[in-house]
């Protein structure tokens, strides 16, 4: 606790004044915020007004990792330190005096936030703010593709990138001076930890499973819920168990013996694979992914085909728009596969037919 509290008094976070009246008849009406763990207590409008984290698409961060390989490009990674408490507030938000900084024999007095502090709901936008304002500085831009993709091209046409997903960054591109000189001008306005570059580092579920909501013995939600979610992210960059965990996702809300099994054989396929991985061609790098449940019931196979096709042609527009920020010159449009001629047939001649008059 004494490690916080120096690093909140070495930060700034606060400054003790006079507590504030009210204009009417003087005792302070209300507290717009307290201490971190009362965070909660805040009201919309009035303690705060927007609310937002800073965290990259798993589509942007593939992205970038396929253009690293691809191009060759060095990852540097960063991290900055006490995160939330470098924003800066916009709202008037007072606390009161934690334990060791009362004002001996000041009764009156409260803490007046001119820093962003753990556990206001606007500490992650606070932050990202002035991330991003130093960021333009720097003469970087935002993708419109992704708002937490930050981008800047050289007179020389070399780029440089960096991605932020709350306190963690990837730096990339084939700018080495500009990816040096980053680094030193962010570590003179944020605490930052340089991790260096990044390092390179059977079936996961039964074929023709019968896993349901059979009765079989219950088993701790919390830590099957905790090990379905480490899985979910583990996912984004292995798409070969992204099946099997969307299947024992489905059970979260009650887990048995017999999904805690499945689970396991997840964590027991990973095991045996560790030194092992997908093989994909440069040029034909899996970038996105998806493997869901519909949320509409369909009529017929050919309309489920249809939504997919959509979706599908939704992340392909996605991440054309990512790429145009990037400058990476698309020759040809994106290309939409199915594997149902009924549903190719609607997509070519949307004629509302009798069966189809819905879709």
């Amino acid at each position: 606790m004494k490690e916080e509290m120096n690093a909140l008094e070495r930060n700034s976070t606060w400054e003790i004044i006079d507590k504030p009246r009210d204009k009417k008849n003087g005792p302070i009406e209300r507290y717009k915020a307290r201490l971190v763990a009362k965070g909660y207590t805040q009201t919309y409008g009035i303690d705060y007004e927007e609310t937002f984290a800073p965290v990259a698409k798993m589509n942007t961060v593939r992205v970038v990792l396929t253009l690293a390989a691809h191009f060759g490009w060095d990852l540097h990674r960063l991290d900055v330190k006490n995160v939330f408490l470098h924003g800066n507030l916009e709202e008037e938000v007072y606390m009161e005096t934690p334990p060791g900084f009362e004002v001996q024999n000041e009764r009156n007095k409260v803490c007046l936030l001119k820093k962003a502090l753990y556990g206001l709901k606007q500490s992650p936008r606070a932050w990202f703010g002035r991330f991003t304002k130093a960021m333009v500085s720097l003469g970087y831009r935002q993708s419109q593709g992704d708002h937490t993709l930050f981008i800047k091209h050289s007179s020389t046409g070399k780029l440089t990138l960096l991605l932020v997903y709350v306190d963690d960054m990837i730096i990339a591109g084939d700018d080495e001076t500009e990816k040096l000189a980053l680094k030193e001008k962010l570590a003179a306005q944020f605490e930052m930890k340089d991790l260096g570059k990044l390092q390179t580092s059977t079936v996961p579920i039964e074929q023709n499973h019968r896993i349901g909501s059979e009765e079989s013995v219950p088993v701790e939600k919390a830590q099957y819920q905790r090990l379905v979610g480490k899985l979910i992210y583990l996912s984004y960059t292995r798409p070969d168990i992204a099946y099997a965990v969307s299947v024992m996702s489905q059970f979260m809300h009650d887990p048995r013996e017999r999904h805690m099994q499945a689970v396991d054989k997840i964590l027991q396929y990973l095991k045996s694979n560790l030194g092992k991985g997908l093989l994909f061609k440069r040029e034909d790098t899996l970038v996105t992914w998806r493997s869901k449940m519909q949320d509409r019931v369909s009529r017929s196979s050919a309309e489920t085909k249809f939504q997919a096709l959509a979706q599908g042609m939704c992340e392909g527009l996605g991440m054309k728009i990512i790429l145009d920020d990037l400058k990476v010159k698309v020759d040809n449009p994106v290309q939409l596969y199915c594997d149902n001629k009924s549903a190719i047939r609607i997509a070519h001649n949307p004629v509302q037919h009798d069966r189809t008059k819905h879709i």
